[in-house]
């Protein structure tokens, strides 16, 4: 029914990436995936973004990242500014918390409706960081649960690049963490995650460089193993210009000064080209020069994979510039051989580039399917080309090379050297222009021991089949469970009472709801769910287990009346204005929070009537979500025709809520004695609506709030007197003489025309 490819048909050559596959189509639960350098964690990412229905998106660390994955930073996506996450949504003192918590209603939707969170390059990624990811989760979705319920799905490899926790930082931060690591995570140490490590490497194919590159990796470099690494050192070693060598360096200025010294030797003119940037583009993601000068004879490196069908470069390629006229650079690259290739036998393509597009994307809504998709914010238009006879190992992650010149000997940082040497197809393409020493070659103690209890969490089928199991378990009792919608429900009838004194009608509506909510639905949902729990153990799959199903049709079609019979009339119902500013605000929130709680309930009762289906349950939750606003326009919910409730009203602000017209002077206040008149409920609920729309216009048209032009209180007190001359409107409690001239003649209209 899940077209799941069973393990035991899995490619023979790769069952940890179909492993990884179907864990993160098919079950919840977190998952790790991390493999030596070539292992093919891009390319795996790129298919699952084509395959899963979940809602999902894609973040990293750093904007370069971001980009390579096809996702945004996680400080842009969460709104989280730079600095110290401490535990209990802290930060540390001095940092600005006002931006955090203030998403634009497209970012709520999709926070609220995530399934699947794919973290790239997550070594880079702090605890604190992963802590603070934990943090908005929970506060959108489910509370109760780390990351609020939302799958992980982690990507990386620990034995490179490593988070960076300056020496100021890391004091703080270790009085709650263990490491910098994301493991070391508070949230994820809640969870229950699983261990998936690629071990096929399809970068380097000769058996004795790929176990040498592992004993570097893993810091088991033997005596014997060390010095056939340093048999590569070449000391004073200079290529040939038609080599195409590229040198990796451990800091920028080293990359820098020999691509300029090396540039400037040539005798060919300079050319400069020109970025065009559109839109939100930030600096730090620039892939390569927003001024870029080349020149004839400059050994460059391609930074974008080719997009025509061609496919003749892609990132990381390296070629010398042969020609560039008319907006373009034609580079000769020479074809993929062995570093012993004799020279007439070597190959070369030359490839005619011109401008490419990069794009900055953000996430949003499908406004039809309430599908999560990019949406371009801004774009980089550059040659894709970077001068390339030396770049940093930190900007060489990810990236291939037939020869390189590793100067590796000032590495700071564990896993540095390991990044460099990888990043080679051979040990012959590889020239160490300074030696290794043993004391570069360092691991992570914290990594290592981190490791070693991760292994212990490696899937096998029979854990899958059973997570799987687990996974249409969870799902269907959540399709069930009415206890989030009850207590949103009840926060939301607290609300009403507070702000809308004057609407008991609509108060008791509310009310009447929410019991009917915890008896009619609730109730039932927590005796079925127990049903659930029992039947699922029947078969592995749901497909095969028919009492399940049946007990499954039999409770949807009973939901899908019952909820609307419950709730709709509500749910369908226009909101009462409230001049409370603050009131306001949390009822339209809380209302528009429940309503797509409602919808998504409805929308997966009525598309699963005839059968339940993992595809028919996730594209339900994606329309439910397709609404671009999460916090409703005024009078966003359409009105019921013929609703007669005086609770089609307001609720509202009183003199206590300061937004009254400030007194007239005493010697011009009207005299005209005030009538009786009740202003606990709305008497001519259509009266009421008319003078409201009135209010609003005049309130629109003086561009001050409405409740300046005529409280509520007034507007019930008018509704309820319902006058007819122009003393008897002087004498409705609230008009006084100046609303009575300014505005009485257009308030005795409209209740004359209500009258009629």
């Amino acid at each position: 029914m899940y077209r799941i490819k069973y393990l035991c048909s899995m490619n023979n050559e790769n069952q940890e990436l179909e492993m990884a596959r179907n864990y993160a189509l098919y079950t919840h639960r977190n998952i790790f995936l991390t493999g030596k350098a070539g292992t093919g964690k891009t390319t795996f990412l790129r298919r699952l973004q084509q395959e899963t229905r979940k809602r999902m998106i894609v973040v990293a660390p750093t904007g370069v990242a971001a980009i390579n994955a096809g996702g945004v930073t996680i400080h842009s996506f969460f709104q989280l500014a730079p600095g110290l996450y401490l535990p209990g949504g802290q930060m540390i003192a001095g940092r600005d918390q006002r931006s955090r918590f203030s998403f634009s209603k497209q970012k709520l939707n999709i926070l609220r409706s995530l399934d699947l969170l794919v973290i790239d390059e997550i070594s880079m990624v702090r605890a604190d960081l992963l802590d603070a990811i934990d943090e908005v989760l929970r506060r959108y979705q489910k509370r109760d649960q780390p990351f609020g319920g939302v799958q992980l799905l982690l990507i990386g490899d620990l034995q490179q690049l490593a988070p960076v926790a300056t020496d100021e930082e890391w004091p703080v931060l270790q009085q709650f963490y263990q490491t910098p690591y994301f493991f070391s995570s508070l949230a994820l140490q809640q969870t229950s995650f699983v261990y998936i490590e690629l071990r096929h490497v399809y970068r380097q194919q000769d058996e004795h460089f790929v176990g040498l590159l592992n004993a570097v990796r893993d810091g088991h470099l033997d005596q014997a193993t060390l010095q056939e690494l340093n048999a590569r050192y070449r000391p004073g070693f200079v290529p040939s210009d038609e080599e195409e060598w590229i040198t990796l360096t451990t800091h920028n200025h080293q990359a820098a000064q020999i691509n300029a010294r090396k540039l400037s030797a040539l005798p060919s003119q300079p050319v400069v080209f020109e970025a065009t940037i559109k839109g939100d583009f930030p600096e730090m993601s620039y892939p390569t020069d927003d001024h870029l000068t080349l020149k004839v004879g400059a050994q460059v490196m391609f930074c974008k994979n080719d997009p025509s069908t061609a496919k003749a470069y892609y990132n990381g390629r390296i070629g010398r510039i042969e020609r560039i006229a008319d907006g373009k650079v034609t580079v000769v690259c020479r074809r993929a051989s062995s570093a012993t290739t004799s020279p007439e036998d070597v190959r070369y393509d030359r490839i005619e580039v011109a401008p490419q597009i990069w794009q900055n994307t953000k996430y949003a809504t499908d406004s039809s399917t309430g599908i999560i998709r990019e949406e371009i914010v801004g774009s980089f238009t550059q040659i894709p080309l970077r001068t390339a006879w030396a770049i940093t190992i930190h900007k060489s992650q990810g990236l291939t090379f037939d020869r390189a010149i590793i100067n590796a000997g000032r590495a700071f940082s564990h896993g540095q050297v390991y990044v460099a040497l990888s990043r080679c197809r051979t040990l012959e393409g590889l020239v160490l222009s300074t030696p290794i020493s043993p004391s570069v070659i360092t691991t992570d103690p914290d990594v290592i021991q981190f490791e070693d209890h991760a292994r212990d969490l490696i899937p096998t089928p029979t854990t899958f089949l059973k997570d799987r199991r687990s996974f249409v378990e969870d799902i269907l009792c959540d399709t069930f469970d009415f206890r989030g919608i009850s207590m949103r429900l009840r926060f939301f009838l607290r609300l009403v009472s507070e702000f809308m004194p004057y609407f008991p009608d609509y108060v008791a509506e509310v009310q009447a709801a929410a019991q009917e909510t915890d008896t009619r639905l609730m109730a039932v949902g927590v005796k079925f769910q127990t049903q659930i729990h029992e039947l699922i153990q029947l078969a592995n799959s749901y497909g095969a287990n028919q009492p399940l199903r049946q007990r499954v049709h039999a409770a949807i079609a009973y939901y899908c009346k019952e909820t609307a019979n419950v709730l709709g009339d509500l749910m369908a119902k226009e909101l009462p204005e409230v001049d409370n500013a603050r009131g306001r605000e949390q009822i339209e929130r809380e209302f528009q929070f429940l309503k797509t709680d409602f919808d998504q309930k409805m929308n997966i009762f009525i598309a699963c009537l005839s059968e339940f289906s993992l595809d028919a349950y996730w594209d339900a939750k994606a329309r439910a979500s397709m609404t671009e606003d999460t916090a409703p326009k005024k009078k966003a919910a359409p009105r019921r025709r013929g609703a007669s409730r005086a609770a089609i009203g307001d609720a509202g602000s009183s003199a206590s809520d300061g937004l009254q017209t400030a007194p007239t002077p005493k010697s011009s206040r009207s005299r005209t004695p005030k009538a009786a008149v009740d202003t606990s409920v709305v008497r001519n609920p259509s009266l009421y609506r008319a003078i409201i729309d009135w209010r609003r216009d005049v309130a629109r048209e003086r561009k001050m709030p409405p409740a300046y032009v005529m409280p509520i209180r007034t507007v019930i007190a008018l509704t309820n007197a319902q006058p007819d001359t122009p003393e008897a409107l002087l004498a409705v409690p609230g008009i006084g003489d100046k609303t009575a001239a300014d505005h009485g003649p257009d308030l005795l209209e409209i209740v004359a025309r209500h009258r009629r």
